[in-house]
């Protein structure tokens, strides 16, 4: 039996979807989440140049092949001229409806990544490419599931040269800190405390939180109750009782999950079930 990685754990935990909405020439401003749109983004330029707007950020500028990458909803545009011959891929992100998902909020608010520093995702832009170029049955499914591969092996090459210095997926990679947080998402259901979670670590409790606020961006606690409403919220959407998800996720009562419900996501989980 393979033994499932770091990384797959998170991507099956909180599905993340893509969809690619546009391949071709860019010329004049485009703009995205303009009207509330709840997705994130990416843009890959394949060749020419563009300037990439807003974001509370001067004009960035980009001559080169690259990666832009917006993994939350952020407004923002991209511009070319005709004379840039500016060449891109679009795509939405989406993250399975969740409310508080520990994969996007472990990433940057804008990541610009030449491709010429991870030659090797040339080839899954080759795929889509070739595949928008088809006119086949099962086009537009096809580039999306490229999409969602080109994404991950992205992710995975920011891991591997330690560029993600903060958040869940450094704190994976972490010598320390990975122990704890497998343990973590193994056994939500545990009665963590702040001393079984240092004794994991092999750290005492002082080292051991001010290191994992460092490092994760949150204390402890805070990753634990986050961690466990976004496995709440996957076990409640399979249809499983709320009585039945606060067990597996470490409550005693469904009264006791709903009032984490209600501070973590403003509402109970009948009510967030009902406006997903």
């Amino acid at each position: 039996m393979v033994k499932m990685d770091h990384l797959s754990q998170i991507i099956n935990r909180f599905t993340l979807q893509a969809g690619v909405f546009y391949t071709g020439k860019l010329c004049g401003i485009s703009s995205f989440n303009e009207d509330d749109a709840q997705e994130g983004h990416i843009h890959l330029l394949r060749s020419g140049s563009l300037s990439v707007l807003g974001l509370n950020k001067e004009k960035i500028v980009l001559n080169k092949p690259s990666i832009i990458f917006l993994p939350r909803p952020l407004k923002h545009g991209i511009q070319a001229r005709e004379v840039d011959n500016a060449e891109l891929i679009c795509a939405t992100l989406r993250y399975d409806n969740n409310s508080s998902n520990v994969l996007a909020d472990t990433l940057p608010d804008l990541l610009i990544l030449p491709l010429e520093q991870s030659p090797f995702l040339q080839t899954n832009i080759d795929w889509i490419i070739q595949e928008a170029a088809e006119n086949l049955e099962g086009r537009q499914a096809v580039m999306n599931r490229l999409m969602e591969i080109f994404i991950i092996n992205m992710i995975r090459s920011l891991l591997d040269k330690g560029e993600l210095a903060q958040g869940m997926l450094a704190g994976l990679m972490h010598e320390q800190l990975k122990n704890v947080l497998q343990a973590i998402h193994n056994a939500p259901e545990i009665n963590w405390t702040l001393e079984t979670m240092a004794e994991e670590a092999a750290m005492s409790r002082s080292k051991f939180a001010d290191l994992f606020k460092k490092i994760i961006g949150q204390t402890p606690n805070e990753y634990l109750v986050n961690w466990r409403v976004g496995v709440a919220q996957a076990q409640l959407k399979q249809g499983k009782s709320v009585g039945i998800v606060a067990n597996n996720v470490g409550y005693e009562t469904s009264s006791a999950l709903a009032r984490v419900f209600r501070k973590t996501c403003g509402m109970s989980p009948k009510e967030w079930l009902d406006n997903i």
